[in-house]
């Protein structure tokens, strides 16, 4: 089948997150079983666009700010309009991970006008919202995605926020978890000693601050550990730079910037610990991902596969405090053995509960059933 997924950005910056991996993670495994498939996204980054992304074909014009102030939403380039409408036609099926933003108003209208069945993956993204610039956009945006043959949702939160912006009537709603591929053991050989790793967005639903605040604690008793801090700022990149001046750990707690996805799956595999303190999380790709390449995860108990981990006894499950948290980090470092098995116990959560091939599984056979005109 000839598949094409639609994505709002992607950037040598990692900056739009989960999104991205999720479909190019699902692209990949979707070619692997001898698809054709084919990623469109605008680019933001150094260069002009790659070729491809994570080895999947990148369909990409740069992304320009049509609408200041709005962050990704106001992100298009009008020539992704006849890109879309030719790729739509090629299509057998379209996957559209659709938020409120520019980009997926023009994946949905030309999937629409197209009449091209499509799925759409909105992570979390469109839940109501009462704002005026939200309402005026839902006039055309809820419409388009209400035509979707199916919305893939992950927790009963997206499911019933969705559900009051849609409205009566809509499309149904099909949950589908993010998969990950297990990685090969030896990419824990250079694994560090005493690192702590923080990796996610620097924005408030992340609480890089609270890693900061932990991070004091740890310090405390374990001088020789470090707490490296990656992710794109949003907003919150000051206050960690506060929080670490006041906590007097200049040299201990180091921004790195941004990384894309290989050199993040990279840098969690070379972690001693993960520590992701995020609120209403609802499904923490940098989780998996870490649990994928045997990283031990300290996670809070407020993101949507808690359960999951703690039936698996996968993570260190917390409060979310920085007093919880740093003693959750303190118990992983002092014991080499219990690492090793929440690493296993990490791995075998991914291959139950969160396989990729699993997820491929399903799309295929929802792809299969709209690209015969189900």
């Amino acid at each position: 089948m000839r598949i094409i997924h639609v994505v709002t950005l992607v950037g040598d910056d990692g900056a739009y997150g989960g999104p991205v991996g999720v479909a190019t993670s699902q692209l990949g495994e979707l070619a692997g079983r001898g698809h054709e498939v084919g990623l469109v996204a605008l680019w933001r980054g150094r260069g002009a666009a790659p070729r491809t992304v994570d080895g999947v074909p990148l369909h990409a014009r740069r992304a320009r700010t049509c609408v200041p102030g709005q962050g990704f939403s106001g992100l298009f380039h009008f020539g992704l309009l006849p890109l879309l409408w030719r790729l739509a036609g090629r299509a057998d099926v379209l996957h559209l991970h659709a938020g409120r933003d520019l980009v997926s108003l023009a994946a949905l209208a030309a999937a629409v006008l197209r009449r091209r069945p499509f799925l759409a993956q909105t992570h979390g993204m469109v839940q109501p919202r009462r704002t005026a610039p939200a309402r005026a956009f839902d006039r055309c945006f809820v419409p388009l995605l209400r035509r979707a043959a199916a919305l893939l949702v992950l927790t009963d939160a997206e499911e019933a926020g969705l559900r009051e912006v849609l409205g009566p009537g809509g499309p149904r709603l099909v949950r589908m978890p993010n998969g990950v591929r297990v990685q090969a053991r030896g990419a824990a050989a250079e694994r560090q000693p005493t690192e702590v790793l923080f990796l996610a967005r620097l924005q408030a639903r992340k609480r890089p601050e609270a890693f900061v605040r932990m991070a004091a604690l740890v310090h405390a008793k374990r001088p020789e550990v470090t707490f490296p801090v990656h992710g794109a700022d949003e907003g919150r990149l000051a206050e960690v730079r506060l929080a670490v001046a006041e906590e007097g750990l200049g040299g201990v707690v180091a921004y790195g910037g941004t990384l894309d996805h290989d050199a993040a799956v990279r840098r969690l595999a070379r972690a001693t610990v993960y520590v992701l303190p995020s609120v209403d999380e609802p499904f923490p790709m940098g989780v998996l991902e870490a649990l994928a390449v045997g990283t031990p995860v300290v996670c809070t108990d407020r993101c949507g596969i808690a359960a999951a981990l703690r039936r698996h006894d996968a993570a260190a499950v917390t409060d979310g405090s920085p007093e919880q948290l740093a003693g959750a980090v303190l118990e992983l470092l002092d014991d080499a053995e219990l690492r090793d098995r929440r690493a296993a116990a990490g791995r075998v959560a991914v291959a139950a509960e969160f396989s990729l091939a699993a997820v491929a599984d399903r799309l295929e056979e929802w792809y299969g059933f709209l690209g015969g005109g189900g």
